[in-house]
């Protein structure tokens, strides 16, 4: 999978109005600034089309498939309306499942829950929390992080050929990194894994809001994203993909909803007659308005032309990497090297501060809100800093010994001690130009000049020292 650049470059459109574009904060410097959200890849600000369809629906709000009164069946129908508006979106084959569930964890966990007895789980060493740690109930191999996307192929390609050739089999790859941004070749894992008889699912909660997915184009089986990262809030989720394994599995919630019969035997017990639609793993009340608010946000961004959202934000990353290479101390961390097809997520490390500090101080100083730690990828991020697999580096700040006073800027070897983390830089079709500005222009200041302000640790978090002993600095 790679990102048209040269085509693209005549249908640039401009940002998307979202929610919080005008909101101010305080800096600890005195006075306030229009808050630059530059954390787009933890979750993403709502679209302002997004929050309209939803006030707009919110007065004719009632519960779904269950009420014969007319919000009950106008719901209904926003409600089943959605999950086509869904399907299209993702390119879905005529006899793909689309289920809502809670978020990209929750999707890979409900397909985690319905792999067949015996199923072999491939998984990259490199991949988010959510696509590496459900599986544990299966025999699962983790592979090394490659340095190139051909070498991801071939060590999938290689395990897959020492897997037992009869029983299921199942590769868990994300189509964009949470960390470095990284666009992972899709297609020919995809290839590989149904060459050996294996199934894949593709982690696109990074991917689905940067770029077009079309489940049908890649073949891949299954697709989970999150709304919360597409511009949609409300915590809803989607897991898209092949009907057969999730009919087959036990549901994953048991209640409500998911029942089609219940009923008492003659011994005392219950049988039960389960749905084979999607409804069989939605059991309870759905959440009728984040699943509204992903239909609305597929919308938004169909409409105002994907192809145009992807040159403005390569746009974007071209400027913010060139921008960073500028600094001699940053490092930008990439698995697959600088030439790399990349989405609006970028990280790095600065030379002599602690990512925490960094990252308070973008935010005290200058209203950048930006990521910084391990970001539920610790194996990549130790992979990416060099650091051994199994060392227990924890995101955050370090602690101070009592009575010290910890600064932000100090080299590690005069102050704090390194940590194992990273600052994490991410945006996208909402985003301004002035963000983009404003935060090359805080971390070139910030490297030269050190930051205006004192700073403690509180909690495992880097604060502004707002006590007594608090001070702006010589150089403000």
């Amino acid at each position: 999978m790679s990102v048209p650049t040269a085509a693209l470059e005549s249908s640039i459109c401009a940002p998307l109005p979202v929610l919080g574009q005008n909101v101010t904060v305080p800096l600890v410097t005195g006075g306030e600034v229009t808050y630059a959200a530059l954390d787009y890849a933890a979750s993403a600000p709502a679209l302002q089309r997004v929050w309209d369809d939803v006030a707009a629906y919110a007065p004719y709000y009632g519960s779904v498939h269950r009420g014969a009164g007319y919000l009950s069946q106008l719901s209904t129908d926003l409600f089943e309306n959605s999950r086509r508006t869904v399907a299209e979106f993702l390119g879905c084959r005529a006899d793909d499942q689309v289920v809502f569930t809670r978020s990209t964890t929750d999707s890979l966990n409900l397909l985690a829950a319905a792999i067949p007895a015996g199923c072999q789980v491939f998984v990259y060493e490199t991949e988010h929390h959510a696509s590496l740690l459900p599986w544990r109930d299966a025999q699962v191999t983790y592979l090394n992080a490659p340095r190139t996307p051909a070498q991801a192929v071939e060590s999938l390609e290689r395990a897959l050929a020492d897997r037992d050739p009869y029983g299921p089999a199942l590769v868990c790859v994300t189509g964009a990194s949470n960390v470095t941004g990284e666009l992972w070749p899709v297609q020919e894992l995809a290839a590989a894994a149904h060459a050996h008889g294996a199934r894949i699912v593709l982690d696109a909660a990074q991917l689905a809001p940067h770029h077009p997915v079309d489940i049908a184009e890649l073949d891949v089986d299954w697709v989970a994203f999150s709304g919360h990262k597409l511009y949609a809030p409300f915590g809803s989720g989607v897991l898209a993909g092949r009907a057969d394994w999730l009919q087959a599995a036990e549901p994953y919630l048991a209640g409500g909803g998911a029942s089609r019969k219940v009923a008492r035997r003659a011994d005392g017990g219950v049988d039960v007659d389960w749905h084979t639609t999607a409804a069989r793993h939605e059991a309870g009340s759905p959440n009728v308005i984040g699943v509204y608010s992903i239909a609305s946000a597929c919308k938004a961004l169909t409409e105002a032309g994907f192809e145009g959202l992807v040159a403005r934000e390569q746009e974007l990353v071209g400027r913010v990497r060139e921008g960073l290479a500028e600094v001699p101390e940053v490092r930008v961390l990439s698995l697959f090297g600088d030439d790399a097809p990349r989405v609006g997520v970028i990280s790095f490390v600065v030379r002599g501060w602690n990512s925490s500090h960094f990252a308070a101080a973008l935010s005290a100083e200058y209203g950048i809100g930006v990521r910084d730690g391990l970001f539920c990828a610790h194996p990549l991020v130790r992979t990416l800093l060099g650091s051994d697999p199994q060392d227990p580096g924890e995101c955050g700040a370090p602690e101070a010994e009592p009575g010290e006073r910890s600064e932000v800027g100090v080299p590690p070897a005069e102050g704090w001690g390194s940590s194992l983390n990273a600052i994490r830089v991410s945006f996208g079709a909402g985003t301004p130009d002035e963000h983009i500005d404003r935060f090359l222009r805080a971390v070139s200041e910030l490297v030269r000049d050190g930051a205006r302000w004192n700073y403690r640790t509180e909690d495992g978090r880097c604060v502004p020292d707002r006590g007594e002993a608090a001070q702006v600095r010589d150089t403000f």
